[in-house]
């Protein structure tokens, strides 16, 4: 009931005549209706069970997983999806044991600049799980470690944005840009005549000639994260 009710009825004109009411009667009757309406106006969500918490929402900081490998396998927990597995891709010299396989792109010049793409696919059938950088080396006419410093980061060519976890299904694709200076801007150059590319440091690595005087001339490597996307 409402007070505006309440007013209404004090207030309307009635047949006949009015008996007098004293004050203290009028106050009374007001508040013994008031109170009785004011026992429905209850708060929204008062007296109601508080909800409970989902338990696949609450984290505990010392059962939180610790940091993946560079690349690593993730056995599938679940049964291949009713259309198949995906096609496998077609990888030069087969797939590698390892089910990843690594591959670069035409070199790129800019300003002195040197840049090339690099992929790592999964060819296998099994996810993988993939953080990190790529392992890189510059290698002699010998095959030779070069003393060439590989850095992860950005460069002139391309922003480093880091390293993201990345489940890597069969037949899917990341990227990376691999870059360097081929003019004696700061420092001496080494003159390389290829690159050993693998997804991550132990794993088995291809190697990979530079074609051409003006790429084979290095300062150092710097080279972004594994990442989905255009490197």
């Amino acid at each position: 009931m409402s007070v505006r009710g309440l007013a209404g009825a004090g207030t309307g004109t009635r047949t006949g005549r009015r008996r007098p009411l004293t004050a203290a009667l009028l106050a009374g009757g007001l508040g013994l209706s008031l109170s009785g309406c004011a026992g429905f106006l209850v708060p929204a969500g008062e007296g109601e069970p508080a909800p409970t918490p989902s338990g696949s929402y609450l984290v505990h900081a010392d059962k939180l997983p610790t940091p993946f490998p560079s690349v690593s396998v993730v056995v599938p927990d679940r049964p291949p999806a009713a259309q198949g597995p995906a096609p496998t891709p077609t990888v030069p010299g087969g797939c590698p044991s390892s089910g990843v396989v690594v591959g670069m792109g035409e070199v790129e010049a800019a300003l002195g600049h040197r840049a090339v793409g690099l992929t790592l696919t999964n060819c296998g059938s099994k996810p993988y799980r993939v953080h990190g950088y790529p392992s890189v080396r510059a290698l002699d006419r010998a095959g030779d470690p070069l003393p060439v410093p590989v850095n992860p980061g950005s460069s002139y060519m391309g922003t480093d944005r880091g390293p993201q976890e990345i489940e890597l299904k069969p037949g899917k694709t990341v990227r990376s840009l691999l870059a360097w200076v081929s003019t004696p801007t700061g420092g001496d150059l080494v003159e390389g005549d290829a690159l050993e590319i693998a997804p991550a440091p132990g794993m088995e690595a291809r190697t990979f000639p530079l074609e051409g005087s003006d790429v084979r001339l290095l300062d150092e490597l710097n080279m972004t994260a594994w990442r989905t996307g255009p490197a």
